[in-house]
């Protein structure tokens, strides 16, 4: 997709119109996988013209690992912006701990299949292919994230072949799935395809047959500890601007267009 310059510059103007009474800001963002590629190249665009500085935490939406953004929370590290799986940032906000008028669905993020640089490639046109390709292989790994709940809880139901997983197929946590493949260590990987994209040593195959194709809608929003709400808030516009759009589609998602923040 391109986008002219003119778009460009009204999306960087609106992030502009909403800082320009703000003083230049330290903001805090505890942010998951599936948006980091396009977040980390988007940031110093961000810092250069606001003249805020972000600092940023990385870590699963959900989980009990060290730094899943939830046990980040409870114990007590700093955050002004969430960026995190739609439905996590939700039950974060009926904890009190995100400002609930202040989500933003971001962007939708498909699942898709990765096997080892080199590597045959299975068939995953749909369902059936796909599942005698998860039959013949010997290891699988799949995210501690929402990908990989859905894989593992539901995926392998579907296909029949639960049981015959629980052997193979195991959970990653706190590490990309695709350097698991990279290493060798799983035969097939699955993960957002925004999450394969950064990782060399891989192929990615394909993102999952219709039939079975799960899209995770990533999220934003400010947490209820921030001292820095305008300038978080400012961010997510960021991110949600014309500016944002084409770094965003080349890693792997689909943007969804925000409305106004409060």
């Amino acid at each position: 997709m391109r986008f002219s310059a003119r778009a460009w510059v009204l999306g960087l103007a609106a992030v502009l119109l909403l800082t320009a009474t703000a003083s230049a800001a330290e903001v805090r963002v505890m942010i998951s996988g599936g948006l980091t590629a396009a977040y980390n190249a988007l940031v110093p665009e961000f810092e250069r013209a606001t003249g805020h500085k972000v600092v940023t935490a990385y870590g699963p939406s959900m989980g009990t690992t060290v730094n899943a953004i939830p046990v980040r929370l409870e114990r007590g590290e700093p955050a002004d912006v969430l960026i995190m799986v739609g439905y996590a940032l939700g039950d974060l906000a009926k904890q009190g701990k995100v400002i609930p008028e202040s989500s933003v669905d971001l962007v939708k993020s498909p699942i898709g299949v990765a096997v080892k640089s080199g590597a045959p490639k299975p068939d995953i046109s749909s369902a059936e292919p796909l599942k005698r390709a998860l039959q013949a292989a010997k290891t699988i790994a799949y995210s501690d994230s929402a990908s990989g709940v859905y894989v593992s809880t539901e995926m392998f139901a579907k296909l029949g072949i639960a049981d015959e997983m629980k052997d193979k197929a195991r959970k990653i946590p706190a590490t990309p799935v695709g350097e698991i493949v990279a290493r060798g260590e799983a035969e097939i990987g699955f993960q957002q395809i925004s999450e394969l994209r950064p990782v060399s040593g891989i192929d990615i195959v394909g993102p999952l047959p219709d039939e079975l194709q799960k899209i995770t809608v990533f999220s934003a929003g400010i947490a209820s500890v921030s001292k820095e709400a305008e300038a978080g808030k400012a961010l997510i516009k960021y991110l949600t601007s014309p500016a944002a759009r084409p770094t965003i589609v080349n890693s792997g998602m689909e943007p969804i267009a925000a409305s106004a923040m409060n």
